[in-house]
């Protein structure tokens, strides 16, 4: 059978399906792409003229993108936000919780040396806890106590890091001292001593200064502390200006509760002289609360004679109108 010549730039006609299953043959499966208008084969995703492998390329520069977009943000870029967290905590902490102060004299020897840093409880203050005996606080001066005590300016940056806590403080207007009296209490000494609380002596051996008396060279006539004050006293007697030296001033030498800033209760710096400020045992003593003891059954007892007065003259009543009757 003759066949028709065909222009060379002509391709040859196939069947309506034969390029599809030459594709398929080659492949060893179905055609990857869809042609227009042409429904989706098995496993094929819909749409018009989309690849496979496009797709997936196209998935995963999108997850690229998404991962660059989540990169962390540089650590110089975070450390401005770091660094005022840290203050606004030191601040909060040095307000009401702890405070670190340094000691700028001998006073407080043996129990505290020059340039020991201790760290000062402000919290229980803020819950009406008062002073007790025999623990070493941190207090503001009453008024005239360091009129005569020449201290040192601190720079700015000292004054700075001392608000914010982050060094101790640089107010020059502290003292620390030994809770030695509390209100109601009455306080003697003279000559050698012992130094008496309510009448009773105190065994001042375990914190005194080696070699010191306990009155020092001051005696202290018998004073009684004023409600809401302590009388203190340093524990190298005879090198501190305490109580004893201040009894011209008002309060007579005691110091208003108010004025405490809180109480000293470790030692922080240097290492080696890390310890706790502990109460000694003398203040333990039952006898020290005698008078404090005293007091509810003396209010008890002034409380129970118009009551019992009363019901006197009650039962009298009684009598009279039975009588009349």
């Amino acid at each position: 059978m003759a066949v028709g010549a065909r222009s060379g730039t002509e391709e040859p006609e196939e069947p309506a399906g034969s390029g599809e299953s030459s594709q398929a043959a080659a492949s060893g499966g179905p055609a990857r792409s869809v042609g227009p208008g042409q429904p989706a084969g098995p496993g094929q995703p819909p749409g018009p003229g989309v690849s496979m492998d496009k797709e997936q390329s196209g998935d995963e520069e999108e997850s690229g993108s998404v991962k660059k977009g989540k990169k962390p943000r540089a650590f110089w870029k975070e450390l401005p936000i770091l660094i005022g967290i840290a203050l606004v905590l030191a601040l909060v902490i040095k307000t009401f919780l702890v405070q670190a102060f340094s000691i700028p004299s001998d006073s407080m020897q043996d129990t505290l040396q020059r340039g020991d840093r201790v760290l000062v409880d402000k919290l229980t203050p803020w819950f009406g806890s008062e002073p007790e005996r025999g623990e070493v606080v941190v207090f503001h001066d009453p008024g005239g106590w360091l009129n005569e005590v020449s201290t040192p300016e601190p720079n700015a940056l000292q004054q700075v890091l001392s608000f914010i806590g982050l060094m101790p403080s640089a107010e020059e207007k502290d003292l620390i001292k030994r809770v030695i009296a509390v209100g109601g209490d009455t306080v003697e000494c003279h000559g050698n001593g012992p130094v008496k609380v309510n009448g009773t002596p105190l065994k001042e051996d375990s914190y005194l200064f080696p070699g010191n008396t306990p009155c020092g060279d001051k005696n202290i006539d018998k004073l009684t502390v004023p409600k809401g004050s302590i009388w203190v006293m340093g524990d190298h007697r005879q090198d501190s200006l305490d109580s004893r030296y201040h009894t011209n001033l008002k309060g007579n030498g005691t110091v208003e509760t108010k004025q405490v800033v809180g109480r000293a209760f470790t030692i922080a710096w240097p290492i080696n002289r890390w310890s706790w400020l502990s109460v000694p045992d003398t203040f333990d003593q039952p006898a020290l609360n005698k008078a404090m003891a005293a007091t509810p059954a003396a209010l008890g007892f002034a409380g129970a004679v118009p009551i019992v007065l009363w019901r006197r003259r009650r039962r009298a009543a009684r009598a009279e109108a039975q009588t009349s009757d």
